[in-house]
């Protein structure tokens, strides 16, 4: 009967290829590994010893035909993975360990995690460029003892390990002699030293790092857009003896209340009466960085509701080459006058100054109806009769023909 158990440990098929079982490796090496899980020491090692099996192709092929024993017997070193060679392996597969693991000395920790913080701008502050101070609080090093986490000279190496971190153990072989082996060290737990509880520092209780109060100067430049990230290196959470972590930097722009941008673009929309829309106007725009433009349509070239302008060159600086600039574009609408701003007399005049309106001519016949046209108001609207609603004294709108 074929022996399955090393890929039933893998959890994958017989038929699993390469891919596949460093696949399923890592997912079960990651969810086992000691310094996740303590209490799966054991199942990670049949883990990587099983990989180590099935990912040789020669071993693999041995023990498809005669089991793990014809592995053991057959070419395999006898003695598994162990604990240092399986973090090893691991290490290798996953670029230098996930956990920190046994095989590379003392525990190793993870570079601190970016700090992300968000800075809101104003319309103005693209326009013209700022800089601003974005309040910081990180983790650096404590003040009182530099970092060490306790007085100079109180951390003292491990006995056990001499300061490596590591101790040899022996592993008994069923077919061999038994294996010397690396394996974290159990007094130390594998970080090389130790200081004792009356020893540590008080202002960060043993850590070496402290909350700081600080900022980072965010330097905003001329036509930058309002998702833009920035990065400061280095100036992120600090922790003794590992890289210290990256400020992220967000920016969100407030909303104008009369500009609106389109990448270098810019638009704005105005409200002009009808006298200006036939007749010419003059209008004042102040812009973004406080200067006053002066804008002048002639008479007689009219503006119609929904029509556009550009003025070339008023828009927002181009980003890094702030020489550079977008159009203004500015959307019109006309304001009419009420109904009872002039006269007969005066709407007679009018009519004799504006182009003449084509003559109306009566339409003939029975099925000429004339109607009235009422003014239209969204929150009344005209009502609707249908064949099933009554009419004013209860009756149907419409009735049946008698038979």
């Amino acid at each position: 009967m074929a022996d399955n158990k090393l890929y039933d440990i893998l959890e994958v098929p017989r038929t699993a290829n390469d891919g596949d079982l460093k696949k399923s490796y890592r997912r079960l090496a990651k969810e086992y590994h000691p310094d996740k899980n303590p209490d799966a020491g054991d199942r990670f090692k049949e883990i990587s010893n099983a990989y180590e099996v099935l990912s040789d192709p020669r071993k693999r092929s041995i023990y498809d035909r005669y089991g793990m024993k014809g592995v053991q017997d057959g070419g395999h070193d006898g003695g598994g993975v162990g604990m240092f060679q399986a973090d090893e392996l691991f290490s290798h597969l996953f670029g230098g360990g996930l956990f920190g693991g046994f095989g590379g000395g003392p525990r190793r920790r993870h570079r601190p995690e970016d700090t992300v913080l968000s800075l809101a701008v104003t319309l103005e502050d693209l326009y013209n460029g700022k800089t601003a101070q974005v309040p910081l609080d990180r983790r650096s090093f404590c003040s009182v003892c530099q970092g060490k986490g306790c007085k100079t000279g109180a951390r003292k190496a491990c006995q056990t390990c001499t300061g490596t971190g590591l101790v040899y153990v022996y592993k008994e072989i069923p077919s061999g002699s038994p294996q010397k082996l690396k394996s974290r060290c159990p007094e130390c737990m594998g970080a090389g030293n130790f200081m004792c509880e009356d020893d540590k520092c008080t202002s960060c209780d043993g850590q070496g790092v402290q909350i700081e109060h600080t900022f980072v100067e965010v330097q905003i430049d001329k036509g930058m857009t309002a998702d833009a990230k920035m990065y400061f290196r280095g100036d992120g959470d600090r922790t003794p003896g590992y890289p210290p972590g990256d400020v992220i930097v967000l920016l969100s722009m407030i909303y104008h209340d009369d500009f609106a941008r389109d990448r270098d673009n810019l638009s704005i929309d105005r409200t002009i009466t009808l006298v200006e829309a036939l007749c010419g106007f003059t209008m004042v725009i102040t812009h973004l960085d406080g200067r006053e433009l002066v804008v002048r349509h002639p008479p007689g070239v009219v503006i119609k509701p929904g029509d556009k302008r550009v003025i070339a060159g008023e828009g927002m600086p181009v980003h890094k080459t702030p020489d550079q600039k977008g159009n203004m574009f500015i959307a019109f609408d006309v304001e009419f006058p009420p109904n009872n701003f002039a006269t007969i007399d005066l709407l007679q005049k009018l009519e004799e100054l504006l182009p003449s309106r084509e003559a109306f001519v009566m339409p003939e016949g029975e099925h000429v109806e004339e109607v009235e046209l009422l003014e239209f108001k969204p929150e009344r609207k005209p009502k609707r009769y249908s064949s099933d609603e009554s009419d004013e004294d209860g009756g149907s709108g419409l009735q049946c023909a008698q038979q």
